[in-house]
């Protein structure tokens, strides 16, 4: 589709939250394809590896965030189409880098082959290194520039060693027993230990993005405060439902190997708390997410609606 206008925002339905999932996905995906359009410069195998890490079929959950919270707070997805290609360029470069072999060692994502295993773990390397790169141009150079500086700020913190890689990196120490007494400690420990991770491996880019859409529509400060309460308790409970699939799903269905944190012993909530408890933790989070979406008006209906699918999804 490179080359093609991209839609405008369709018209809104009353239909399911994958339906509306959907109509994000035929909106961004042609943003997307043109942002991963490069020149001649760039090494043919590195683009075919991009290409295939960040079209890969997917809910583009983190782009929808973006776009309605943009629509939440009176703006337009195409003002937010450049954020909402960028939070989408971070997160496939993060799992591209997570699925390597030195990291979770996973096979498939999005019922296809990882990245490493389609190419090779050098180029799914240089893959990664260089969607993070595109992710800060797509901001710096499609964003206006009163707001193109801050969404840079915003997205780099989300990405750095506070948050995203910051929380892989303790996700990794936990798993791997690098961290004295974790795997004895009472639950409540071990809760909060995974609420430290959580809440920068995932929930910092969904942060970001909400942050993001608000920043494309000039958001105020008392707007962006409850797009950072709805995604705070929407996070915690997009993990928790995601441990769940994985005690529970149906690999056909997720699109990748389920089963595997209990394998290695890996701290989850169904694995210190219980499947039923678990649950009911990601029910609350979803109402409290649910509740800042109300805050936000009949604009934010997209936004509570999605915390509350959260977490019955099967994938």
């Amino acid at each position: 589709m490179a080359g093609c206008p991209a839609p405008s925002r369709p018209a809104p339905s009353p239909g399911s939250v994958e339906a509306a999932l959907g109509q994000v996905r035929a909106f961004i995906e042609p943003h997307l394809d043109r942002s991963l359009t490069l020149s001649a410069e760039a090494a043919p195998r590195l683009v075919e590896a991009m290409r295939y890490a960040a079209l890969a079929p997917g809910k583009r959950l983190r782009p929808a965030l973006a776009l309605w919270a943009a629509e939440a707070c009176g703006g337009s997805w195409d003002g937010a189409a450049p954020a909402a290609v960028a939070v989408e360029l971070i997160h496939a470069y993060s799992l591209v880098h997570d699925d390597l072999p030195a990291m979770d060692d996973d096979d498939l994502r999005r019922g296809r082959p990882t990245c490493h295993r389609a190419f090779d773990e050098a180029t799914a390397i240089l893959c990664g290194d260089a969607l993070q790169a595109l992710a800060f141009e797509s901001l710096a150079r499609d964003m206006p520039p009163a707001v193109a500086a801050r969404a840079c700020l915003v997205l780099a913190r989300a990405a750095g060693a506070e948050a995203l890689v910051g929380g892989q990196a303790d996700d990794l120490a936990a798993e791997r027993g690098w961290i004295d007494g974790l795997a004895s400690a009472p639950a409540a420990e071990q809760v909060a230990w995974m609420d430290r991770i959580n809440r920068r491996k995932t929930g910092a880019l969904f942060l970001a993005a909400l942050e993001l859409g608000g920043l494309a529509a000039g958001a105020d400060d008392s707007r962006l405060a409850l797009l950072d309460r709805f995604g705070r308790a929407f996070g915690q409970a997009f993990q928790i439902a995601d441990d769940l699939l994985d005690a529970e799903g149906d690999e056909a269905a997720v699109g990748k190997r389920v089963g595997k944190d209990a394998g290695r012993g890996k701290l989850t909530f169904p694995t210190v708390e219980g499947v039923a408890a678990a649950r009911a933790r990601a029910e609350r989070l979803a109402t409290e997410a649910g509740a800042a979406a109300g805050a936000l008006g009949e604009s934010a209906a997209e936004l509570a609606r999605l915390a509350h699918w959260i977490v019955g999804r099967s994938h």
